[in-house]
């Protein structure tokens, strides 16, 4: 993703205080997402404020501003708290001492203020309930303040632009407000804030209720904003708030309860899961080709290809429905052209779709963008691990000619030099790096000069040795036996080109070789990709594990991204120090691969130990790599999305290294099975494999896990390797 510093001024993300707070609540659904302060408030004032606080829908902020007062006082903040399924955010309050002429007329703590939020489609509900618990009548008056700006997420990122859409005159009811904008992209965007009752007062940015509680008596209020840039009449659409809300529940739901359920003897792991499956359920988003599971929210609410990989690869053995989608979805925008603004080539996987206006204008280069080097083959090993996992035949048969296209894109495009690597050159108004780790600054040399172009990443190396391994398993499969032959030979000159990133003196492979071939020979996490991808002997992962596992790598809390013996570390940086979940997460299964299982365990610890200091044991896009200090909490980093999937989902992964579990045909195979020592007992529920249903009970003793199988049914084989 375009993450980081790219060289360009658009695409970075600016830091203001109001991005650092660890304070707001998050709510998503399809394409809208919403972000509040603990109060339920949005307090983006000034135009285009840069604050991430607001309501937006694909890719525009459709409410900016929305505060409320009673009696022209803030409320008082007793509690607040997204539900666990992530369906409602429900924030209780009350009212503070409320004075007119220099005396008390309302007691603080007189009135309960409840407010309930959630996202419906293109709609955000909200329920103000009022209840009265003083002795006498009351008299209240609740102002709701209310503004649009209608800004693209880049610009909330930080983005400058030389023209701006014009608001247009709003239309002003008893009953409503709409906000209307027309912007450079010719498309009229439109806010339409509904309430009931029916206001006091009412006007372009402001609506007033007035109320006279009796002791113990309730009122409410609804209000309902709706984003819909095309239907005039978009009020006609509303659904009720019991409506819309049972809609929500019901597809965030969904696909928890077609998953496979995971019970621990730890409360506190259990938490850290239930947040996984619920952030996963609501980042989850239908396209016209499949469900999708979003990357991340403020920056990323949108199709990312790497991402959305890395997610249904992570996810694959509790629910092979989301790799479905994301192969469906991602072979249908596989590129079949030459664009050089979009960085597409014919095969290529699509790196990033956009819908906002900037994209729409040109402004930035996202609309429909292929500017990634790796989830090409990431595509090619999504595919196959999924076969393996399904034994979906008809899936991989109507995707095989993408899986092809991909392949020719591999060995055609993706080798710039014809010296059998994998390379990239900067895109002109793009990405400068195009692995995972994006920023400008995050592939360099030992004396932190930025590496030449055309460069060859290490990872990328390793994914392409395993795209080519999975595509000649597929085409044996699919009775392409030339064709398989073909790629074993390619896959086996990739194997023996990895050896060229070995530095003999440090013991280690380099992140990189530049134009001239030259190693940049500095430590970084990308080397421990090698393992997920099978590409190095066991002699050398080994070398790999005990590298990383240093104290120049592991913090306490992970494996940072960057040595901290190397130029450029700084802990507080998006790609040069920090600790990602998902790098993590695929270290981790790559150890486990290798039979390194107690490393394993040990990146496994530290997340969970991680997640129980972050808000809703809600694992972010990344932290701090600060080492570990006794009594404290990692670091948060002040621009981190939260949720992000693939951090979400490392939890899946982790445990599915330390089991050992993998499928072939009717089988579910533990291959080594460990569990950490904070987990005594796992429950697996409703695992299925192709047709067949098991229950499982896994029990710890010291270093052995005995599983029983609780519930069986159809066919289906358990197969324990110790």
């Amino acid at each position: 993703m375009e993450k980081g510093i790219t060289g360009t001024r658009n695409y970075y993300i600016m830091a203001s205080g109001q991005f650092a707070s660890v304070d707001h609540k998050t709510l998503k659904h399809e394409n809208s997402f919403a972000i509040f302060d603990s109060l339920g408030d949005i307090r983006c004032i000034m135009p285009r404020s840069k604050g991430t606080e607001g309501i937006y829908h694909r890719g525009t902020r459709y409410v900016s501003h929305y505060e409320l007062y009673i009696s022209s006082y803030k409320p008082l903040l007793l509690s607040s708290s997204v539900k666990e399924d992530n369906s409602l955010f429900s924030v209780d309050m009350t009212n503070p001492d409320i004075e007119e002429n220099g005396r008390v007329v309302l007691s603080k703590g007189s009135v309960h203020i409840q407010r309930s939020k959630f996202l419906c489609n293109n709609s955000c509900y909200e329920k103000i309930h009022l209840q009265n618990f003083s002795q006498k009548e009351v008299e209240l008056e609740i102002s709701l303040l209310f503004e649009a700006d209608f800004a693209d997420i880049f610009e909330v990122r930080g983005a400058r632009r030389k023209n701006r859409g014009i608001k247009l005159p709003p239309s002003v009811g008893t009953d409503e407000v709409i906000v209307i904008y027309r912007g450079v992209d010719g498309i009229v965007r439109k806010t339409l804030i509904k309430f009931s009752p029916v206001p006091a007062a009412i006007s372009t940015n402001q609506a007033i209720f007035t109320f006279k509680l009796a002791p113990k008596q309730k009122s409410s209020i609804l209000v309902t904003f709706v984003f819909d840039p095309h239907h005039d009449n978009a009020s006609r659409e509303i659904l009720s708030f019991k409506q819309a809300l049972f809609k929500t529940k019901t597809s965030l739901n969904r696909w928890v309860e077609t998953s496979t359920a995971i019970y621990t003897s730890n409360e506190q792991f259990n938490r850290w899961l239930q947040r996984s499956y619920a952030d996963i359920a609501m980042l989850m988003t239908r396209t016209p080709y499949g469900d999708y599971p979003y990357a991340g929210i403020p920056w990323y609410t949108t199709i990312f290809g790497r991402d959305g990989i890395i997610t249904a690869y992570e996810t694959l053995w509790i629910n092979p429905q989301i790799a479905r989608g994301t192969l469906l979805t991602l072979s249908a925008l596989q590129a079949n052209y030459f664009d050089e603004k979009e960085d597409a080539q014919p095969g290529k996987i699509v790196h990033e779709i956009r819908e906002g206006e900037m994209a729409n204008t040109g402004e930035i280069p996202f609309k429909r963008y292929y500017g990634s080097i790796d989830a090409t083959p990431l595509f090619i090993i999504l595919a196959s691990a999924y076969y393996d996992r399904t034994g979906d035949y008809k899936l991989i048969k109507e995707i095989w000619p993408n899986i092809k296209k991909a392949m020719n894109w591999l060995e055609r495009y993706a080798d710039i030099d014809s010296d059998g690597l994998i390379e990239y050159v900067p895109c002109k108004n793009g990405l400068i790096n195009k692995g995972w780790k994006d920023s400008a600054d995050s592939v360099f040399h030992a004396d932190g000069t930025p590496a030449e172009a055309p460069i060859a990443l290490v990872e990328v190396q390793g994914y392409a040795y395993r795209a080519k391994v999975e595509a000649s398993r597929l085409a044996a499969m699919l009775n392409e036996h030339e064709l398989a032959a073909h790629w074993r030979m390619e896959a086996q000159k990739t194997y023996e080109l990895i050896d060229r990133f070995y530095m003999e003196q440090e013991g280690f492979y380099a992140i990189a070789l530049d134009g001239k071939k030259r190693q940049c020979k500095i430590k970084t996490s990308n080397a421990g990709h090698l393992l997920f991808a099978k590409a190095v002997d066991p002699k050398k992962a080994r070398i790999i594990a005990q590298t990383l596992f240093d104290k120049e790598f592991f913090s306490g809390w992970g494996i940072r991204t960057l040595a901290n013996t190397q130029a450029r570390y700084n802990p507080l940086s998006y790609h040069n120090g920090s600790v990602w979940p998902h790098d993590n997460a695929i270290i981790a299964a790559g150890l486990g691969a290798y039979g390194l299982k107690q490393y394993t365990l040990k990146i496994l610890k530290g997340l969970f130990d991680a997640s129980t200091f972050f808000d809703l044991n809600r694992l972010p896009e990344l932290f701090c790599g600060f080492a570990r200090r006794p009594h404290e909490g990692p670091t948060h980093y002040p621009v981190a999305c939260h949720p992000q999937a693939w951090s979400s989902a490392a939890v899946f992964l982790l445990l599915q290294a330390a089991l050992g579990i993998s499928f072939h045909k009717n089988s579910l195979i533990f291959r080594y099975p460990m569990l950490p020592e904070f987990l005594d007992e796992v429950w697996i529920k409703n695992l299925t494999i192709n047709g067949a249903r098991v229950d499982l009970y896994l029990k710890r003793y010291q270093h052995d896990v005995v599983i029983n199988v609780a519930r069986k049914e159809g066919e289906v084989s358990i197969v324990i390797e110790k």
